[in-house]
């Protein structure tokens, strides 16, 4: 049995025996296989990249995040030594107005005990 392939334009027919046209038709089917593959290929690809784009940006917000973090940790250091600078300087002001009151107290004990004397 003989297949026929289409037309050409003179009119000519091309004709196939029957284990070439079966081997043609394997051909087209594999061919239509591999354009439904290669199809899936490209949307996995699209998939891919679109999963890389949403761990990039994962990626930098967590990156922003840690540097956020960073930021507070210095700022807070930062606070805690200028608390620890401050109480030590109100320590030591508090020290010397303490010595103050106790110097003003026995310079006014000593004035009243020499105008004790003086008015004898």
């Amino acid at each position: 049995m003989k297949s026929f392939s289409q037309n050409v334009i003179d009119s000519t027919k091309i004709q196939l025996t029957k284990p070439i046209a079966k081997l043609v038709i394997k051909d087209l089917i594999t061919g239509d296989g591999a354009k439904g593959e290669l199809a899936l290929t490209l949307d996995k690809i699209k998939l891919f990249k679109e999963k890389i784009i949403l761990k990039d940006s994962i990626i930098t917000n967590l990156n922003n995040q840690i540097g956020n973090f960073n930021s507070i940790l210095v700022t807070k250091k930062d606070q805690l030594t200028l608390s620890q600078e401050l109480s030590k300087k109100l320590q030591t002001d508090l020290k010397k107005q303490r010595l103050k009151n106790k110097i003003t107290t026995g310079v006014g004990i000593a004035a009243v005990i020499a105008t004790a004397f003086l008015v004898k």
